[in-house]
């Protein structure tokens, strides 16, 4: 049996393509109507609704409260369904940690509900600044450090009061940068356009992990309590490249690292998924669903990592079609891989 890294995406995966994803796969009718009734609860629109509209809205779908909670329950459902590997970690991207503390058994699913609910709420009522996405590789995905060097200096001299920009993502090739209005106008008047599409806006997207969300982070506190964290069943690597091992939880540290530092701090996706390669050397990297997007991100980290000789975008494309270490569970014939084929 292949040994596995779970990997759960974050915000901006459940797109046009994605609808009637819940239909599709989750199973679990009980969980979903709990789910359904929480949100009616809290006069939210349900995700059945949601996720069995006619068509597809940005302005809909993409919302904080609405995307976060969508995403959260295609992630789940993909993680039960999964056969036939031994999952030794879980991971995550931005809110997909979320993800991982239930896919891990951290929070119980209704947990982790509450949770991702809760701070995609917080996130969405505040709606505090917004990101951008910018590649430092080249088209092949080669590793340019010099060019990740002075865009950093670039996003820090920017950095000042009244304008604001940090780092909110280091997410394999790309920086992802969060910031307000003035900070990210001047980022993108500083930079060139590349590939026909960078500096790219993220639709309804906040300045996560950066500082500005410290009312956010404060507030997901007062309503999260400790108690809803328990010993994982299964080690998870945080955004830090952290590692959290089983029966070695200190249970405060994992809520005040969830609620303050995740929030507040950047995300350093990169080398969580370098850690999760060499800590624990699994056979496939799996990327649940919803959405097909993180995939790169993971391919272009394990590149920076140079694992297993791979140093480039033809590198990773021959071992891939050689012997698939990535599988994107939002791709159906990668799907069937991995689950009994649902």
């Amino acid at each position: 049996m292949k040994t596995a890294v779970v990997i759960c995406p974050g915000r901006g995966t459940y797109t046009k393509t994605e609808l009637g994803v819940l239909k599709r796969h989750f199973k679990d009718a009980a969980l979903l109507a709990n789910f359904d009734a929480r949100r009616r609860g809290m006069g939210q629109e349900t995700l059945s609704d949601l996720d069995g509209a006619a068509t597809y809205s940005v302005a809909r779908h993409t919302r904080g409260d609405n995307a976060s909670a969508l995403i959260y329950a295609a992630t789940l459902a993909d993680f039960r369904s999964l056969d036939g590997v031994e999952v030794v970690a879980v991971t995550g991207n931005s809110m997909g940690w979320y993800s991982t503390l239930a896919c891990a058994g951290a929070l119980t699913p209704e947990g982790g509900f509450e949770v991702v609910n809760t701070m995609g709420t917080l996130m969405q009522e505040r709606l505090i600044g917004g990101q951008l996405i910018y590649p430092f590789v080249n088209e092949d995905w080669q590793p340019d450090p010099a060019k990740k060097a002075e865009l950093l200096t670039l996003v820090a001299r920017i950095d000042a009061p009244g304008q604001r920009l940090a780092l909110s993502i280091d997410l394999g090739g790309m920086l992802v940068l969060a910031g307000d209005e003035a900070g990210l106008k001047a980022f993108e008047a500083a930079v060139p356009v590349v590939q026909g599409r960078f500096p790219m806006r993220l639709a309804n997207h906040a300045a996560f992990h950066t500082d500005l969300q410290a009312p956010v982070a404060e507030a997901g506190r007062a309503r999260l309590a400790p108690g809803l964290f328990q010993q994982p069943r299964l080690p998870m690597i945080d955004g830090r490249g952290h590692v959290w091992w089983p029966g070695g939880c200190d249970l405060g540290a994992l809520w005040d690292y969830t609620l303050g530092h995740q929030v507040v701090e950047s995300y350093d996706f990169t080398k969580a998924i370098a850690h999760a390669a060499r800590e624990f050397a699994p056979d496939l990297f799996i990327v649940t669903g919803p959405g097909t997007t993180l995939g790169g991100a993971v391919a272009q980290s394990l590149i920076l990592a140079d694992w297993r000789g791979m140093r480039s975008k033809s590198d990773f494309q021959s071992r891939q079609a050689a012997d698939p270490l990535l599988i994107s569970m939002g791709i159906d014939d990668q799907r069937r891989l991995v689950t009994k084929g649902d």
